[in-house]
């Protein structure tokens, strides 16, 4: 006989987790099932936090590098690519721990193995265990695509999720696959001095964000020597012990000693058992929900990268939270209409809200507020002048309709924006900004550049 329990979540990343507390707390008898040994997800495991947590690494040894202390002394620091890697680790352990801990004050019960759907409410975990649950929620997340014809098994042959395994470090580096993940590596390894060839089946990078912003990550990285090259298509990959041979359909062949293969991802809805209940995956693995996160079959729910875009872990968490709310009854005001994008190149990028690309074919009428990093005291303090801050506001009502922000610590400073853009009413207003005291000298200063910057346009006119 199955144990029963109000909700059954599948994964334990950011959307599971953020379903598990809400329902918890909501005093539903909850259970998680995890196939890994540990909680976390891929978030913790494979992707966020272990390739921030790299990020983070590299950046301290580079700016120890060239601190002029210690050119000044003549002194020299060796670290290896492994043991930058392991750096990661002590984070993972940290996260692990952390979480653990939420799952055990909040009552919830963990179950460790695969899930299989039986019927519809019915998950057996394993070989041997089975439970019953009225509501099911997936959160099984995604994995790096890998096409069948290329040999991942190769020692330099790679994926985001078997990256921070590289023992040693490469001279020369191919990536394919110029989204997210393949632009922050590109920013990381270039930091470590790895010649970077960076392969774009698009026109320009990341061309989802704002134009001047994806104009000027491109311009940074071929500045710092990674070569862009954009609109080509894979044809095979050759590889031997010298290294790897991309051969693209352009006929153009780039040889390096690793390839990492970062073209797109794959949802985790394989070998679940869909079938029996009558779901079906896209061609990636992804499941269509509604606005409340339940799929065709409505006591079932989807939330994070399993269900495709925006792919991200705050957003995940946030839908895991929305979808258990939905099951408790409650309403849906967690469910923000704007979420910011973080995306951790060198500088960092974040966005919310619209391009100018957007607001011109919906043909609102807008300003640009502009505050280049390099004239913003805090950033000339910390050596850190590349970037700027744009503010995109409404010509007559002056409302914020978005912010983009390319430069240190971007993905902090966009908060600000966001909390503006959240007030309702006249409360979102660039004024804000304009009548608003910041600590001087600070990165915030730059919304008020930027503010002033904008309204002394539609002042003048």
């Amino acid at each position: 006989m199955p144990n029963h329990f109000d909700i059954a979540i599948i994964g334990s990343g950011p959307g599971g987790e953020g379903a598990a507390m809400q329902l918890a707390k909501g005093g539903r008898r909850v259970v998680v099932v995890e196939r890994y040994d540990r909680v976390g997800g891929g978030c913790t495991h494979w992707g966020t936090i272990p390739s921030k947590a790299l990020r983070g690494a590299i950046l301290n040894l580079t700016e120890t590098l060239n601190s002029p202390w210690i050119k000044l002394h003549g002194g020299e620091i060796k670290v290896s690519v492994a043991e930058l890697c392991r750096s990661a680790q002590s984070v993972i352990e940290s996260q692990v721990a952390l979480r653990h801990k939420f799952y055990v004050r909040n009552d919830v019960e963990v179950i460790h193995g695969t899930a299989r759907f039986v019927d519809g409410h019915t998950l057996e975990v394993g070989d041997r265990q089975r439970v019953h649950a009225d509501h099911v929620v997936i959160a099984t997340g995604s994995r790096p695509y890998r096409p069948a014809d290329i040999d991942f098994n190769h020692p330099r042959v790679f994926d985001s999720d078997t990256i921070l395994s590289l023992v040693t470090r490469p001279q020369t580096m191919t990536i394919f696959g110029a989204g997210v993940v393949g632009c922050e590596y590109a920013s990381m390894f270039r930091n470590l001095d790895v010649k970077i060839n960076l392969v774009n089946n698009r026109g320009e990078l990341l061309d989802f964000l704002d134009d001047e912003i994806s104009g000027a990550l491109s311009y940074h990285m071929r500045e710092r020597g990674v070569l862009i090259r954009h609109n080509e298509s894979f044809d095979r990959l050759a590889c031997d012990d010298r290294g790897v041979v991309l051969h693209l359909q352009s006929g153009k062949q780039i040889r390096s000693d690793v390839l990492l293969w970062a073209a797109g991802r794959t949802g985790n809805s394989d070998d679940m058992g869909l079938d029996v209940v009558g779901l079906r995956p896209d061609s990636r693995g992804y499941l269509k929900v509604n606005r409340h996160f339940q799929t065709d079959v409505s006591h079932i729910y989807a939330v994070g990268d399993v269900i495709g875009f925006p792919s991200l872990a705050s957003a995940a968490y946030t839908q895991g939270r929305a979808a258990a709310r939905h099951i408790l009854g409650l309403d849906d005001e967690l469910l923000a209409d704007e979420i910011p994008s973080g995306i951790y190149t060198s500088p960092e990028i974040s966005s919310i809200g619209k391009t100018e690309r957007q607001l011109t074919e919906e043909k609102i009428p807008y300003e640009v507020g502009n505050a280049h990093f390099k004239s913003i005291a805090r950033a000339q303090i910390l050596g850190q002048t590349s970037g700027l801050l744009k503010i995109l506001f409404h010509r007559e009502s002056l409302a914020i309709l978005g912010v983009h922000c390319f430069g240190w610590n971007a993905s902090e400073i966009i908060h600000i924006g966001q909390a503006i853009m959240a007030q309702p009413g006249r409360g979102n207003s660039l004024k804000y900004f304009l009548n608003t005291t910041f600590n001087y000298p600070t990165m915030a200063e730059a919304y008020r550049v930027a503010a002033l910057n904008g309204y002394n346009r539609v002042a003048a006119e």
